[in-house]
């Protein structure tokens, strides 16, 4: 991942209305969610939550799927993991191992 992806994904999460839509949709996991669960489960009008599932799947976070008539969201967690990998790469440079919090596998999302 580069910083512009970065600076994209952490920008889509900075606004709470996609961080509760995005945690919903990891919640569901892969099976992911139809927007009409989505919108039932975060109290949200179709057009809001339309708005921001668009601006999450252009950050990279969510993917969508057509199911027959249906649209599925679920999660884009390979680039979660991405991001949580970027901003975690350099971590403890100028520490030791031991003073380290960041345990290797704690940056696997899923």
């Amino acid at each position: 991942m580069d910083e512009a992806l970065a600076v994209a994904a952490l920008a889509a999460l900075a606004q709470g209305l996609r961080l509760r839509v995005f945690r919903a949709l990891v919640g569901a996991g892969p099976q992911g969610l139809t927007p009409g669960a989505l919108a039932a489960a975060l109290g949200l009008p179709a057009s809001t939550l339309s708005f921001h599932l668009k601006e999450l799947m252009r950050a990279g976070l969510v993917t969508q799927q057509r199911d027959g008539r249906r649209l599925i969201y679920r999660p884009a967690l390979s680039q979660m993991n991405a991001l949580l990998d970027y901003l975690t790469a350099h971590c403890c440079e100028q520490a030791s191992s031991q003073d380290c919090e960041l345990a290797p596998a704690a940056s696997c999302f899923c």
